[in-house]
């Protein structure tokens, strides 16, 4: 299904997604703020460009494709955002810890959970100014902090998505890489709360940037705090000249 777009026609997947955000130049498209106070914003082009060079990390070190499994281990943030999108940018199919899931690849903030898991093995350190992982890595274990820089900004080759083929698998089941892009949004400024899923926060960004919108994330512990802060909430948005839209 084709999703229309205020930024300029259809959206049916990923790759169309992340073309339209890499010409979308210097306009915030994912402002996150973290726990103790951390605030990042990333444009369109800066937001494609981590996806670009987190893609040919994936293609390169793992030869991710269609059929490649790929968990992603990592709460509501900005970089699950990015592996997410790089994933699928691949074609591989994203799994979320409670789907049960055999992966090729895990991506995680922690570790020895996976010890034994017998997969490739992407270490994520989720502060924004990490430059390496602060802990002792598993032997063969990449450090995505001191990695993904170092690729490059424009994807290289990478095989052609099959839309047939899972793309989000959790323990509710799974979505195909056609019906991945929901239902676009309004192009408005909108505020993602945290404390959802976290494959319910990815297809609500997916949504928001197919109709040429913009997210600001807050993680769990934020909107828990702006929910019982009225003034610091009603600055934050302000500020931010966002929505906070209650389901």
């Amino acid at each position: 299904m084709q999703i229309a777009s205020r930024s300029g026609g259809p959206v049916p997947d990923v790759a169309s997604l992340l073309a339209r955000l890499a010409a979308d130049g210097g306009r915030p498209r994912l402002t996150w703020y973290g726990d103790d106070g951390e605030r990042v914003e990333l444009s369109g082009a800066v937001l494609a460009n981590w996806a670009s060079k987190t893609v040919n990390l994936l293609v390169e070190e793992f030869d991710a494709a269609p059929g490649t499994g790929v968990v992603v281990d990592l709460p509501v943030h900005w970089r699950t955002a990015v592996w997410a999108l790089a994933a699928w940018r691949t074609g591989a199919t994203v799994a979320l810890p409670d789907a049960g899931t055999d992966p090729d690849v895990v991506v995680t903030d922690a570790p020895d959970r996976w010890a034994d898991a017998g997969a490739d093995l992407v270490v994520v350190s989720l502060p924004a100014l990490a430059r390496r992982y602060d802990g002792d890595l598993p032997a063969g274990a990449i450090d995505a902090a001191s990695a993904v820089m170092t690729y490059g900004d424009v994807i290289g080759w990478v095989q052609e998505v099959d839309p047939d083929r899972e793309a989000l698998v959790t323990a509710a089941g799974a979505v195909g890489h056609k019906e991945l892009v929901p239902e676009a949004g309004d192009g408005a400024r909108v505020v993602v709360d945290g404390r959802g899923a976290v494959a319910d926060v990815l297809r609500d960004l997916l949504g928001i940037w197919a109709g040429g919108g913009s997210a600001v994330l807050v993680s769990a512990a934020t909107a828990t705090e702006l929910d019982g802060d009225e003034s610091r909430r009603t600055r934050l948005l302000s500020s931010e000249q966002a929505e906070w839209r209650r389901g």
